[in-house]
């Protein structure tokens, strides 16, 4: 095996201390632009890659923002990891994620790889966390940030919106469309999604106009041809449901899908709302009506309440809401 190159080699060929070397790779707006080209240049010269694991046992940490999320290939998740890159583009922080695919046992297993690599800060999505994944968080010697959601109780801090009254603000809004049978659509069923349904039945209900028959859900994972399905099963029971609320794009837009298999016009005889406003619901034709989360601002935010807090500057509050917007498209806009 090669031998590895050492910081005080770098040091060495470029002329400089190596604690000079070490703050131009921590911190290069501290050290003069011609000293920092020549440390670059001997960088580069000699393959030095910088060792984390020595530097976090020198400092007590790594300069490693750890995320965990359920998914990668979701683009709900994917929004967010890009506000956490564009935040950090720029600093010394880099970007570790691990996939939880919604299992708490992966979350407890993965937030102990984490912690052992002593990360400079923490990014985890959701609020429901396990006893044995809250009490890693609790002990963590790092600023940890929940995101996606708001809830009462926060590890450390907090960036999200409410589930519960984002599905009620979308429910509302197909009831002041016109719509007075409304049915809901979900699939997973996770906390998350459960919240929505809450938040869909209060509105529903304070209204007049739920019915727990036009309840169609699946534990499968989420899917276009799943919402299709979904729809199918759900008219086949109540052909009178003239709107439905979707947990999720993915499910509004097979929805729209059998609908137009089916000859159902939307939103003549359908009203279809998803949620998350992908690029697809502007795309849809009608448009779907979708609401709106602030996903990638999520993500910079809480990778700037880590930045702050390790910086030693003001954080702001704890907790963030963020809030969520329906955005109205054709396909709400009011039966015949």
């Amino acid at each position: 095996m090669s031998k590895r190159v050492t910081l005080a080699e770098v040091a060495a060929r470029a002329g400089v201390s190596p604690i000079t070397v070490s703050r131009a790779l921590r911190r290069p707006d501290t050290v003069q632009a011609e000293t920092r080209a020549r440390i670059d240049a001997a960088v580069a010269e000699l393959g030095y890659v910088p060792d984390p694991a020595a530097r976090a046992l020198a400092t007590g940490r790594a300069d490693v923002i750890g995320v965990l999320i359920p998914s990668a290939t979701n683009a709900v998740f994917t929004d967010v990891l890009s506000g956490i890159y564009d935040c950090l583009a720029e600093s010394r922080f880099d970007v570790q994620y691990g996939i939880t695919r919604y299992e708490s046992a992966t979350e407890e297993k993965l937030l102990g790889v984490f912690l052992r690599q002593r990360p400079a800060g923490l990014i985890i999505a959701g609020i429901d966390q396990t006893e044995a994944a809250r009490r890693l968080l609790d002990r963590a010697n790092c600023p940890v940030v929940q995101i996606m959601e708001t809830g009462p109780d926060p590890v450390d801090m907090m960036v999200g919106f409410s589930h519960h009254d984002a599905a009620a603000a979308a429910t509302r809004h197909l009831i002041d469309r016109g719509y007075r049978r409304p049915g809901f659509l979900g699939a997973r069923m996770d906390p998350r999604t459960r919240r929505r349904f809450a938040g869909f039945r209060a509105e529903a209900e304070a209204h007049g106009v739920f019915d727990p028959d036009r309840v169609e859900t699946t534990d499968t994972p989420s899917s276009v041809g799943g919402g299709a399905e979904l729809l199918r099963a759900l008219l086949a029971r109540h052909p009178e449901t003239d709107a439905v609320f979707c947990n999720n794009d993915d499910l509004a837009l097979g929805a729209l899908f059998e609908a137009m298999r089916m000859g159902v016009s939307v939103p003549g005889q359908l009203g279809i709302c998803g949620f998350n406003d992908l690029e697809m619901m502007r795309a849809a034709e009608p448009p779907l009506t979708s609401v709106r989360t602030n996903r990638f601002e999520m993500g910079t935010r809480a990778a700037e309440m880590i930045r702050a807090r390790l910086e030693g500057r003001a954080t702001g509050p704890a907790l963030v809401d963020l809030g969520a917007q329906v955005q109205e498209r054709r396909s709400t806009q009011g039966p015949d």
